[in-house]
């Protein structure tokens, strides 16, 4: 449940330790924000997921720093109390702690985000490490890692065999012990999932990995049936905003064509005694 007072990474452990879930979505804009600050989501994620729903992208490798602190910005207007996720896109952290403490510090300082999000693996633990010690929050992403799809070749779930398992399960505590100020799990196994939210005190997201992570994220346009992206086959709609939108497409061409829209009720109107002046005047 929302509330007036900010959320923040302390809010979300208590509310692990209550076994209180909580519920996260993307967001993208301000407007949208505004609406969702109102509800009872209580945590946002700016994801790169951006550049597929709202740029048209085959993946969110095309997206950039710059992209996603314009529009983390613009969320944080419109959300302010709301716990704020910025997603780190692809090559802004994995060359060296260096340049990810530098692109991190901008979703910190110019979008006012409380964390940030970044896909690892144990390769990358000097890196979270490096953003612990700034201090930035991390959340570390793991399992399916959609800026990797090149080099695990697609959109697969991970973690099926107990080799695979294992290892995100080992990662999830390399991450902890490195100081992650939260886990996200997407399309990992349920028992896997399980497994990991009961052995830390860490809030632990997940994206379609199961019920028993503490809270969970979904692309909004996903969840709204809205198109664009990968969604996954297991999404569940809450509206289907493309038949919606088509509708009213296709009722405001119709009446454009037609001649009733504007109509003159629609229309701005001069005094009458201004317009006998202007008649007079030309």
């Amino acid at each position: 449940m929302a509330t007036s007072n900010k959320t923040t990474i302390r809010t979300l452990r208590a509310w692990k330790k209550e076994r209180r879930k909580f519920a996260v979505l993307t967001c993208y804009d301000y407007s949208t924000a505004r609406i969702m600050a109102g509800t009872e989501i209580d945590a946002i994620l700016v994801g790169d997921t951006y550049g597929e729903v709202c740029l048209g992208h085959d993946t969110t490798l095309p997206v950039t720093v710059d992209h996603l602190v314009t529009i983390t910005a613009a969320v944080r207007r419109g959300a302010p109390g709301v716990f704020l996720m910025g997603d780190m896109p692809y090559l802004s952290y994995q060359v060296c702690p260096s340049d990810a403490i530098r692109n991190a510090g901008r979703f910190m300082a110019e979008a006012g985000c409380d964390c940030v999000k970044v896909e690892v693996d144990r390769r990358l633990v000097d890196t979270v490490a490096a953003l612990t010690r700034v201090p930035i929050p991390v959340i570390a992403h793991l399992g399916l890692r959609p800026q990797s799809v090149h080099q695990i070749g697609g959109y697969k779930a991970q973690g099926t065999t107990a080799e695979a398992a294992r290892t995100i399960v080992e990662d999830a505590k390399i991450m902890e012990d490195a100081g992650a100020a939260g886990l996200l799990l997407e399309a990992v196994p349920s028992q896997v999932a399980q497994l990991i939210t009961d052995a830390t005190e860490l809030p632990v997201i997940g994206c379609v990995s199961g019920p028993h992570c503490d809270g969970q994220v979904v692309v909004m346009h996903d969840m709204l049936g809205y198109g664009g992206g990968h969604p996954p086959k297991s999404v569940k709609w809450y509206a289907q905003l493309h038949d919606v939108l088509t509708e009213a497409f296709r009722s405001y061409a119709a009446d454009v064509h037609k001649g009733d829209f504007p109509a003159e009720r629609n229309s701005i109107a001069m005094a009458e005694e201004e317009f006998a002046r202007l008649r007079g005047i030309l």
